[in-house]
């Protein structure tokens, strides 16, 4: 008796429904990563289908011996990397520097004051300004490491880079936010209300 293929397998061979069930395991984390990669819910929505599509087309070249959330997450990431190339390109060619202004961040009602939200508001725009800013090639090994609990080695195979590169880049990322931040902290302190 033949022993029954993996899911994994199955999918590698073209079969939509095995396909479909591993989309159907991935699609929550996936989402989160792209949404806090791009920082917007539309946008993340858009290149989640992408991801999907591009994967799909590949899936006869994936090799089920390596994870597929991780073989999923290199695709996801080049989506995400074309997506912010495309979005420079747009403002410099708009000739506008710089991110756009965030989407308002709702924060809940149990806040004491406008102040204390108003406080709130602005660290979370700075935090995401920061984030945004960050080149891609330390951005990409710190939100999997912080935000989604992928350990040097997952990131390395993700980016194709040793574990010791990922050490590396999310030290100075950061780095770069702590400045960053403690920059946009100290000049908000100095400008009057």
């Amino acid at each position: 008796m033949e022993a029954e293929q993996s899911i994994e397998v199955r999918a590698a061979g073209g079969d939509r429904a095995s396909f479909t069930a591993l989309m159907a395991a991935t699609k929550g984390d996936l989402h989160r990563f792209i949404r806090r990669y791009v920082g917007d819910e539309d946008e993340a929505h858009d290149l989640l289908q992408e991801t999907y599509v591009a994967a799909w087309l590949a899936v006869r070249r994936y090799d089920p011996a390596r994870p597929f959330d991780v073989w999923l997450r290199s695709i996801a990431l080049n989506k995400c990397r074309d997506w912010s190339r495309r979005r420079a390109v747009r403002r410099v060619v708009r000739g506008v520097m710089g991110l756009d202004a965030p989407e308002a961040t709702t924060v809940s009602d149990d806040t004491p004051t406008p102040e204390v939200r108003l406080d709130d508001l602005r660290r979370v725009a700075d935090l995401k300004r920061a984030l945004a800013d960050l080149p891609d090639g330390l951005k990409a090994p710190l939100l999997l490491a912080t935000l989604e609990g992928r350990s040097h080695a997952e990131i390395a195979t993700i980016l194709g880079v040793t574990p010791k590169a990922v050490e590396t880049r999310i030290a100075r990322a950061r780095k770069k936010l702590s400045e960053v931040l403690a920059r946009q902290a100290e000049r908000r302190r100095l400008t009057p209300p």
